[in-house]
């Protein structure tokens, strides 16, 4: 896809279907970009829709499928906007730490294509808001979903989560107990057991039943 250069264009580039449940539209929303009027489309069209159906068609379908609609906090971010935030503290890092992340579309220093959004799913973040542990839900991720980083923070138990064509495995967070639950590479600290028998709870994965597409 050509670089976006018209309204006609970048309407288009919304219509872009990324998944069963997800367009590209879904992803351009920024406060950053709202408030302070500035762009948020990228450069490379092209690689941010191709970045853009690896996550949605890997993660976020599944979730979808798992727990009903999900609440879409941030998610793509053009250089400029993501750029724009750094420099005014708005929660943004440096644009090379957002390559293949919140970046789509640029690839990272290794040459790697991925996205990421930070999402929250109600079905949980209302049992966290009680006193649910966050980590019930990091180990059900590790467990079902080919991510390759998660970041969670304190708000609604929202967390960022990334694909990316080489995935690195490892799981963050601000919430208390705060850092590293999984570095890259490692191997997780609770047996399978005891990681299942802290989702036991949870819904099947991909249980929800979605009408069937019709054959052409």
């Amino acid at each position: 896809m050509r670089a976006i250069t018209s309204f006609a264009a970048l309407e288009r580039l919304g219509r872009q279907r990324l998944s069963r449940h997800f367009h590209m539209r879904d992803f351009l929303m920024s406060e950053i970009a709202s408030f302070h009027a500035i762009p948020n489309i990228p450069d490379d069209p092209a690689l941010a829709l191709a970045a853009g159906r690896g996550l949605c068609r890997n993660l976020l379908d599944p979730l979808v499928e798992t727990f009903g609609p999900l609440t879409l906090r941030s998610a793509f971010r053009s250089a400029r906007v993501n750029g724009f935030g750094n420099a005014h503290g708005l929660n943004c890092s440096r644009n090379e730490a957002s390559f293949a992340n919140h970046i789509w579309d640029r690839r990272d220093d290794a040459g790697g294509m991925g996205a990421t959004a930070c999402i929250s799913i109600a079905w949980f973040a209302d049992q966290y808001d009680r006193g649910r542990d966050w980590r019930d839900l990091a180990w059900w991720l590790h467990d079902h979903l080919p991510y390759s980083e998660i970041f969670f923070h304190p708000v609604r138990a929202a967390f960022n989560l990334t694909w990316h064509e080489m995935p690195r495995r490892s799981i963050s967070s601000y919430i208390a107990p705060r850092g590293k639950l999984l570095a890259a590479g490692a191997e997780p600290g609770e047996p399978p057991d005891v990681r299942r028998r802290r989702y036991a709870d949870f819904p099947p994965l991909g249980e929800i039943a979605y009408p069937p597409v019709p054959c052409p």
